[in-house]
């Protein structure tokens, strides 16, 4: 088999990660009526998992780095492959949790896992492009997985899309061991080592920006199907098609937010993708009647949120060019933090206000966001200035 041929099958495995996690907001509402819990309550099952994800996902990679990768990816999908069945027999919310959170840490380990390989697989010329391949795989389980899920569980059941996940899960192991060549693992990059990165100023600043960009995300997109339901009346099948939509927009945005970057500017862009994110977010708390003009609203939403998400890597990668590697690392985590936290105040918005609340509520972190991306500018503007002000005094 290609390169290309294996980065694609890569891809799929970021694809069906990606379903697991995100499918839980398109069928919240069902959930929570059969497992006999609350929306907020079943919400938190999205806040468990990212916050584990987060933290236990950099633990791991560093514990597991030397073992050789396609070693390592069999392992992580196989305890993968337990969570989902986990979660299919789960009688209660209880061991539904503990389903989520095995499959949150073998997710961490899987995705930084395939990236890895691609980057190891693909010849020189064409890492950044099999990285790009490989994470559209997993944005596509917003464009794809999401809405399918969501056909799913209102024609059969819900349980029936994380069955569906392990049993092509297991198809993909068999493929795997046929296809991905083995590869060594890498020297472990002490966690203290990367944490120390975040005493800069401006690494925590642009880390700071992810995650309060995610945390006004993830209050809305988690409660974001019972939202609709309730304000917009939506049937099951509109529904799916406003996700498909959202997914689409999701995709479109991230890639405009990388011609952005390259042709206007990092700072321009997310300034401009931070303000429109903002904007739609407001329009949505003051129109509920029209599903159409709804579904146009969301769909600026996630348009401007994920190309602001994209152009972050872009800021990332160039802040600290030496240290990419570990802050994009740092990033993943701290948009799974931030998405967490999200959740979980958008579970306290919904309980302790209302359902429609989440609009308003959502903005406001994404309103920070704006303002520390200005603050990050006026930070490394400086920080230039003085760069270039002792070069001089060096050259005299």
């Amino acid at each position: 088999m290609t390169n290309k041929g294996k980065i694609y099958i890569l891809a799929m495995i970021s694809f069906l990660v990606g379903t697991s996690q995100y499918v839980i907001s398109g069928i919240l509402d069902k959930m929570a009526d059969e497992l006999g819990i609350s929306i907020e309550a079943a919400g938190q099952l999205i806040t468990v998992y990212s916050l584990i994800y987060a933290i236990g996902t950099p633990i791991l990679m560093a514990v597991l780095a030397k073992m050789e990768r396609r070693k390592l990816l069999l392992f992580s999908l196989s305890v993968f492959i337990l969570g989902n069945l986990l979660a299919v027999i789960a009688p209660g919310y209880g061991l539904f949790m503990i389903a989520r959170i095995i499959m949150a840490l073998s997710a961490g380990v899987t995705v930084v896992t395939v990236l890895s390989l691609a980057a190891k697989i693909a010849p020189a010329d064409k890492k950044a492009s099999s990285i790009a391949t490989v994470v559209m795989g997993f944005t596509a389980s917003l464009i794809i997985g999401v809405p399918i899920g969501r056909f799913i569980a209102a024609a059969y059941d819900w349980r029936f899309v994380f069955l569906g996940v392990a049993i092509l899960v297991l198809i993909s192991l068999a493929i795997i061991v046929k296809t991905i060549p083995q590869t060594h693992g890498d020297q472990p990059i002490p966690l203290l080592q990367q944490i120390a990165l975040i005493k800069q100023p401006k690494i925590a600043l642009a880390l700071s920006i992810t995650f309060f960009l995610m945390s006004g995300y993830g209050i809305i997109f988690t409660y974001l199907s019972p939202y609709l339901i309730q304000t917009t009346k939506m049937s099951d099948h509109v529904l799916s098609f406003a996700l498909l939509i959202l997914g689409i927009a999701s995709l479109i945005g991230s890639k405009f937010g990388g011609f952005s970057a390259d042709k206007w500017g990092i700072s321009l862009t997310l300034k401009r993708g931070l303000v429109l994110n903002i904007l739609s977010i407001l329009l949505l708390s003051l129109i509920s009647s029209s599903i159409n003009t709804v579904i146009i609203i969301l769909t600026l939403w996630s348009f401007s949120g994920w190309s602001s998400g994209a152009t972050q890597q872009f800021n990332l990668a160039t802040i600290s060019p030496k240290s990419s590697d570990v802050l994009l690392g740092l990033n993943q985590s701290m948009m799974q933090l931030g998405f967490a936290f999200g959740a979980a105040i958008g579970g306290l918005a919904v309980s302790q206000l209302s359902i429609r609340s989440i609009t308003w509520m959502g903005s406001i972190p994404v309103m920070v966001s704006l303002i520390v991306t200005f603050g990050l500018s006026r930070y490394l503007m400086i920080e230039k200035k003085v760069r270039q002000g002792v070069g001089t005094q060096i050259r005299a």
